[in-house]
């Protein structure tokens, strides 16, 4: 028999699971009653689940009335940016040359994949590839404790995307031309042109101007 533990972990998993990948949107407001009754366990681990969820700030609770599914905020979405084009950059200026053409041979044929899962509305295969081939940036340097920043990202980087799918969806073109031309600086042996190319990019993705880096 499942220990109450258990049970709010498998609750909290499953929810949390569906606000990254954007089955619970934005804006959303969840009932403690629909969950349980949807994950077919009693309220008291959702309404544990739900309670870690708060903490995490994945959602803000409401007594009575639900809880609802935060939106990132302009300010948390520049910051992410900010952070991303930092350790993106700084990972393929501290690659070598050789590594740098190395990443641009290995990442070109996966644009093929992005493009298929995107014009396939594919979310969740777009994301998974999308975020490796940023994260093949970070990589590129060889430093550990780089990724592990790169990984605390991830999260918030999946919600932002499934949250605006549709404009993912309207911009295939866009996006996979965007991911050839920093494939293109890496192979040219330019970081500084990569990194401006990575600051449009993210500017395109993540939508407010970019802060001081």
């Amino acid at each position: 028999m499942p220990t109450p533990d258990s049970a709010a972990l498998r609750a909290h998993t499953a929810i949390r699971a569906a606000i990254l990948d954007g089955t619970h949107r934005p804006g959303e407001m969840l009932s403690e009653n629909e969950l349980a009754q949807a994950l077919g366990m009693s309220r008291t681990p959702v309404r544990s689940a739900l309670t870690r969820l708060q903490d995490e700030g994945w959602i803000t609770i409401y007594p009575k009335r639900g809880a609802l599914v935060r939106a990132l905020s302009d300010r948390e979405i520049a910051e992410l940016a900010d952070a991303r084009l930092i350790l993106e950059a700084m990972g393929v200026q501290r690659a070598s040359a050789e590594v740098r053409r190395a990443l641009a041979d290995r990442l070109e044929p996966q644009l093929d994949a992005q493009r298929r899962a995107l014009l396939a509305r594919d979310l969740d295969g777009f994301v998974t590839l999308t975020i490796a081939f940023h994260r093949s940036f970070v990589e590129a340097a060889g430093n550990a404790v780089l990724a592990e920043i790169a990984d605390r990202l991830t999260d918030r980087q999946r919600l932002l995307l499934s949250a605006h799918r549709e404009t993912l969806f309207e911009r295939v073109e866009e996006t996979v031309a965007e991911h050839r031309s920093l494939i293109e600086r890496l192979r040219a042996d330019d970081p500084a042109g990569f990194a401006a190319a990575l600051r449009g990019h993210l500017m395109d993705t993540h939508g407010p101007e970019l802060g001081p880096v």
